[in-house]
């Protein structure tokens, strides 16, 4: 880990599904690299399960002093695409970002993110905002998981229950 006082954080573009990869060589170079991660809900062929992703897929953090770290080496290591910049120079990451990330990480690591329908109560006025129900007014029932949302429709005189994505909805 470094402990260079002039250090700022830099982002890297890393290959394909290689962030932990290249996180782990450039630790093993001396530098400190940190993949912002979140637990994910997949879902495929009536299968769910969650697994945990990076919060930037094919993107990283590393901390480094270009004025006393030999940084080019970053652009040649295993699972790095490049380090982000201007031309040959690489371009610091705002002040305090990979900070504020890293303080909404819990014990285990991972990022605590606000689900999207944490935003509603039971029973709030929502407008469908994507998909076959774009455009039609409902009542929030439930979340069901951190991405799935219920509602209520009015259809055909009756309330009917549907299921969408969370940001598929948006207050009316």
């Amino acid at each position: 880990m470094t402990d260079l006082v002039d250090s700022a954080w830099y982002a890297v573009h890393t290959q394909p599904n290689a962030e932990m990869k290249a996180a782990a060589h450039l630790a093993r170079q001396g530098f400190e690299a940190y993949v912002p991660s979140f637990l994910k809900t997949r879902r495929h062929a009536r299968k769910t399960e969650t697994v945990r992703a990076p919060f930037f897929p094919r993107y990283l953090f590393v901390a480094i002093d270009i004025s006393c770290q030999r940084w080019h080496a970053i652009n040649s290591t295993i699972g790095v695409s490049r380090l982000i910049g201007h031309g040959n120079i690489p371009t610091p990451v705002m002040a305090g970002v990979v900070e504020e990330l890293k303080r909404r990480q819990g014990d285990d690591g991972l990022l605590r993110l606000e689900s999207p329908a944490a935003r509603f109560a039971r029973g709030d006025a929502v407008r469908v905002v994507g998909g076959a129900f774009e455009a039609c007014l409902g009542m929030f029932e439930a979340s069901s998981d951190q991405e799935r949302v219920a509602i209520l429709l009015d259809l055909l005189g009756r309330k009917v229950r549907i299921v969408l994505d969370a940001d598929a909805i948006e207050a009316a």
